[in-house]
C-alpha cells in the first residue's frame, strides 16, 4: 500500500472526541490531536466512548435561515463590512471599493447558504424502499465550505458509506449533503446522524478530508497539511471489520 495513502487514514496524531469521530492535523492555533488508542500526552484524560444512540441523543440540528433573514440582514451585513475596511485603514468610499461591502456580504450569505435547508428535508425527498443490505458507498465528493474559526474557505472531499436498511438514499442526495452546512468537524456529524434517521440503516459512516485556508494562508503556513473529521455509527462504529472495510473502499 502506498504509504502515503497509509497515513491519510491510520495516525497517531488523532483526536477521539467520543462521539466515533476523529481529527488529524488539528487547525486550533496548530494543535495536534490524537486518537484514542493512540499515545497520550502527560497529565491528559481519555475521552470516554459513547453508544450511537448516546451520540444521536447529543445532537440537535441548528435552526433553518429563511430568504427573509437575508433580505432583513444583508444591510446590517454590508455595514459589517463597511467596518472591517475601516478598520484596515481603508477607505470604503474609493472607487474600487464602492460595492465591496454589499458584494462581501451576498457572498458570505451565499457561501452560507446551508442554514436555508436542513439535511434531512433533502433527505427524505429521496427514499426508495430496496431489499439491499451490502454496503452502499459515495466517495470523492468535491466540497466547498468556510471555516467557522477563521471565515476563510476550507476545499476537500467527503467519503459517505452505509448499511442499508430495507431503503435506500437516491445518490444525488448524498452528494448534495456536503454543500449545506460549513464547520467540517459538525458537517461530518450532522450528515452521519440526518442518514441514520432517515433510513434507520445498520450503519452509517462519513470521512471529510479538507485543505484548510487558514492553515495555509496563516498561522502555521503549511502548505499541504490536511484536516480529516469522521464520525461512525451503528456497525461501523461497533464492528472494527465494518469500519475497516468502509476505509478501505474510500482509499481504492
Amino acid at each position: 500500500m502506498d504509504r502515503s495513502k497509509q497515513n491519510k487514514y491510520s495516525s497517531n496524531e488523532k483526536n477521539d472526541n467520543g462521539d466515533g469521530g476523529s481529527v488529524l492535523n488539528g487547525h486550533f492555533d496548530g494543535m495536534v490531536k490524537r486518537a484514542a488508542g493512540g499515545p497520550q500526552a502527560p497529565g491528559a484524560e481519555s475521552a470516554p466512548h459513547r453508544s450511537t444512540s448516546a451520540v444521536m441523543e447529543s445532537w440537535k440540528e441548528e435552526r433553518t435561515r429563511s430568504l427573509e433573514d437575508n433580505e432583513m440582514s444583508l444591510p446590517s451585513l454590508a455595514a459589517a463590512y463597511t467596518t472591517i475596511l475601516r478598520g484596515l485603514g481603508e477607505n470604503p468610499q474609493r472607487q474600487g471599493l464602492l460595492k465591496t461591502p454589499w458584494r462581501a456580504a451576498t457572498a458570505m450569505q451565499f457561501f452560507t447558504k446551508g442554514y436555508q435547508e436542513k439535511i434531512i428535508d433533502v433527505l427524505n425527498d429521496a427514499i426508495f424502499d430496496e431489499d439491499h443490505d451490502e454496503m452502499v458507498i459515495v466517495k470523492d465528493i468535491d466540497m466547498f465550505s468556510m471555516c467557522e474559526h477563521h471565515l476563510v474557505p476550507i476545499f476537500g472531499r467527503v467519503h459517505i458509506g452505509y448499511l442499508p436498511n430495507k431503503r435506500v438514499l437516491g445518490l444525488s442526495k448524498l452528494a448534495r449533503q456536503v454543500h449545506l452546512l460549513y464547520f467540517q468537524e459538525r458537517l461530518t456529524k450532522q450528515i452521519a446522524v440526518a442518514i441514520t434517521e432517515a433510513l434507520q440503516p445498520t450503519g452509517v459512516g462519513v470521512v471529510i478530508e479538507a485543505t484548510h485556508m487558514c492553515m495555509v494562508m496563516r498561522g502555521v503556513q503549511k502548505m499541504n497539511s490536511k484536516t480529516v473529521t469522521s464520525t461512525m455509527l451503528g456497525n461501523f462504529r461497533e464492528d472494527p471489520k465494518t469500519r475497516d472495510e468502509f476505509l478501505r473502499l474510500i482509499k481504492s
